[in-house]
């Protein structure tokens, strides 16, 4: 499981979105991304369709995770 307490491009606050990880200054979660970049959206479309959400928080949430997926081979 990733550890989001290090990426600045999130937070979490337990009376937004019943506590789970969103976009820092944002009400959208950060399962919104996956789920639309699953679904066959684009980053620019993402950035569009969710107001408050900057393009560069978008690539750090994925460089993040795509870091810790790294982190998880090497073990």
């Amino acid at each position: 499981m990733t550890d989001w307490n290090t990426c600045p491009a999130v937070e979490r606050n337990p009376r937004k979105i019943s506590g789970a990880w969103a976009f820092t200054g944002t009400r959208v979660p950060v399962y919104a991304l996956f789920e639309n970049l699953a679904a066959g959206a684009t980053i620019d479309e993402f950035v569009e369709w969710f107001p408050g959400v900057e393009e560069r928080q978008v690539r750090a949430v994925l460089e993040h995770e795509a870091k810790a997926l790294r982190t998880a081979v090497a073990r």
